[in-house]
């Protein structure tokens, strides 16, 4: 009898201890769903957005590089012209200096002539700071002016302010000059603009009177460099409009700085001519671009107290000529 309640009671244990067991299976299970449902799934797309990223500031990395890898090239390169073209410098300014003393002697006249050859990088001057009345010349300088200024609001010129431009160059029309001067702010907005330029040298004429306006060939060269040469803080597309002009001057004013040109190749110009309203002696000036012995060379000419218009042109014409010759001798 006490072997069959021994046998019973086991018979119970068992039973209760796979009870247990299968009651903790259960409460694991229903605990792992739980954990898997409460834990976030890893998105799908991470890995492959942080190598987008990596690669993008590769790119950027990279693109950085390269952009001051050109521009150290830039300068280097710059540095070097401007050292090889030192030596040249030197000796076109000794020639020059040699070549227009005698002129500017022979007359009773003032003259200065400045150039800048854009072939061999030589730069020269005689008498490059002596002021003197630009005349007609402040015409390239007004219409600079009003280009800068048309570029910094991002309007374009009016076809009437083009057409007061073309005959203000081409014609050299005091009239569209009076015109253009009142529309770039006269004196002070022209002013301001060539502060930009660089022309510390340049004050323009107050009260209308842009023709009264006084400048160096110093200045001069840096007006031609902004119009004719890269960098610049004329856009490619406002030299071009300054120089299409410059190239179609009406005939009778073909004369000055053309002087030096070699036989058919183009040349473009300004020129200005004043009598004095005190002596009536004359102011006659020229300024712009020639190839003279197969050299690009920008020229400017400033002259005072000629007894004639005349004479005037005939003095800036000879000096012009000079002064290329001289600069181009210094080549070697």
């Amino acid at each position: 009898m006490h072997r069959y309640i021994v046998i019973a009671g086991l018979v119970a244990l068992t039973l209760f201890c796979a009870g247990c067991a299968g009651a903790t299976a259960t409460r694991n299970a229903a605990e792992t769903r739980l954990a898997k449902a409460t834990v976030p799934a890893t998105p799908r797309r991470a890995t492959p957005r942080r190598a987008t990223s990596r690669k993008k500031a590769a790119r950027s990395a990279r693109s950085a590089r390269s952009a001051r890898s050109a521009r150290s090239a830039r300068s280097a390169r710059s540095a070097r012209s401007a050292r090889a073209a030192e030596p040249l410098t030197a000796s076109a300014q000794q020639a020059l200096a040699a070549a227009a003393a005698p002129l500017a002697r022979s007359d009773d006249s003032q003259v200065a002539v400045a150039v800048g050859d854009l072939t061999t990088g030589a730069d020269a001057a005689y008498a490059g700071t002596q002021e003197f009345v630009t005349a007609s010349i402040v015409k390239v300088d007004i219409l600079s002016s009003l280009l800068y200024q048309a570029q910094q609001s991002g309007q374009p010129l009016t076809s009437e302010t083009q057409a007061l431009a073309t005959t203000m160059i081409e014609n050299s029309n005091d009239g569209a000059a009076s015109d253009l001067y009142d529309e770039a702010n006269g004196a002070s907005g022209i002013d301001a603009a060539n502060h930009v330029f660089g022309l510390a040298q340049t004050t323009v004429g107050t009260d209308g009177f842009w023709g009264l306006t006084t400048t160096t060939v110093e200045d001069q060269i840096r007006l031609l460099r902004l119009v004719f040469t890269r960098p610049s803080v004329l856009t490619a597309q406002s030299q071009d409009y300054v120089q299409n002009l410059m190239s179609q001057v009406e005939p009778d004013q073909q004369w000055g700085v053309p002087a030096a040109a070699d036989a058919g190749t183009q040349f473009m110009v300004k020129n200005g001519w004043l009598p004095s309203g005190t002596t009536g002696l004359w102011e006659i000036n020229s300024i712009g671009e020639v190839v003279h012995d197969r050299q690009r060379m920008l020229i400017a000419v400033l002259s005072e107290g000629n007894a004639t218009e005349d004479s005037g042109i005939s003095l800036v014409q000879t000096v012009a000529e000079t002064a290329a010759s001289a600069v181009a001798s210094a080549r070697g």
